[in-house]
């Protein structure tokens, strides 16, 4: 394990892409759908914009096509409290377009986005003055799927020279990795990272079914100075070092689970930048999730603060009988 990079003062910067997002309205299979509902969809800008619930000063970094959905892409993302200054405009390739199908047994993606604006990105990204003054650096494992450029952009935010700690959310969508193996890409670029967060379903789809607990991921994880390891509606495990600290989940009353992982990880980043002890970081994390979870879209409005008030003072038979409706 290398000696942990101190945060420091600064805006987390979340570097990735956001696509427009279809889904039926009202919610079901997408093949019955007369109606589609737009909205925006994307991993890392998830993260900025909870964060900026939160009153963490957050950044998005990325690129979009000069067309209707960038713009509503860029507009959504800045009226959320986020620094879109980083965001750049591709006059040629377009915005990325995902669209949604809910069904019995989860929501499928159905993904346009090859040759998107966010697909053309670099690692010259990295020397934008949008990103020289994070005081975190968050990625996630869709972008080095991408595309190769995006790739190398994500190897070299992963350098051992880097100045600024990075967190690294595997995020690992199968659907973006077909005829390549994301378990041997996914793998190193996780143990580089200061903060990982991966769920334990992830680790066992990536790294084989042996894969039967939380300690198990650290043992394959050994690297990074804080390790997250989401159980479900079970509980979340976080290593620092060796010691662990776990924090079962909420009881949420769940209209579609799409988005929560990012909004935990917005909520339990929130927590350690405003130095608060692990456990209470991933009650905040829980807090924030159950706002993706009560919406059929990504981006949820929190708990009141009393409640997060509340809830982050329980006792901890308290925080296990809370229902979030």
């Amino acid at each position: 394990m290398s000696t942990p990079r101190p945060l420091r003062p600064g805006p987390v910067v979340c570097v990735g892409e956001t696509m427009a997002a279809l889904a039926p309205d009202p919610i079901g299979p997408l093949d019955d759908a007369d109606l589609l509902r737009i909205d925006i969809a994307g991993a890392e800008s998830n993260v900025a914009l909870y964060l900026a619930d939160h009153g963490v000063p957050a950044r998005w970094v990325s690129a979009v096509g000069d067309d209707p959905f960038g713009r509503r892409v860029r507009e959504r993302i800045a009226a959320g409290g986020v620094d879109i200054s980083g965001v750049r405009t591709d006059p040629v390739r377009p915005t990325g377009l995902l669209l949604k199908d809910p069904g019995a047994h989860g929501t499928r993606v159905h993904y346009h986005r090859a040759g998107s604006a966010a697909s053309a990105l670099t690692p010259d990204v990295l020397d934008d003055p949008a990103v020289a003054g994070a005081a975190l650096l968050h990625l996630s494992g869709i972008t080095p799927a991408l595309s190769p450029g995006c790739h190398a952009l994500v190897e070299r935010a992963l350098r051992p020279d880097r100045p600024w700690p990075v967190s690294f959310d595997v995020n690992y969508r199968p659907a973006l990795w077909t005829g390549r193996s994301a378990a041997d890409v996914l793998l190193p670029l996780a143990d580089r990272a200061d903060i990982v967060l991966v769920g334990l379903d992830e680790a066992q789809a990536l790294w084989g079914e042996r894969i039967t607990d939380p300690r198990a991921v650290r043992d394959l994880l050994p690297g990074p100075h804080v390790l997250v390891v989401k159980d479900g509606a079970h509980a979340v495990t976080a290593f620092t070092g060796t010691d662990a600290h776990s924090v079962p989940a909420l009881t949420v009353r769940v209209a579609e689970p799409v988005g929560a992982g990012d909004a935990f990880a917005a909520g339990f980043l929130g927590g350690l930048l405003r130095d608060m002890p692990v456990e209470r970081a991933l009650r905040l994390g829980h807090l924030t999730a159950a706002s993706a979870l009560r919406v059929p879209a990504d981006h949820g409005p929190l708990p009141e603060p009393s409640v997060i008030a509340s809830l982050l003072d329980a006792e901890e038979e308290t925080w296990k009988a809370a229902t979030i409706g």
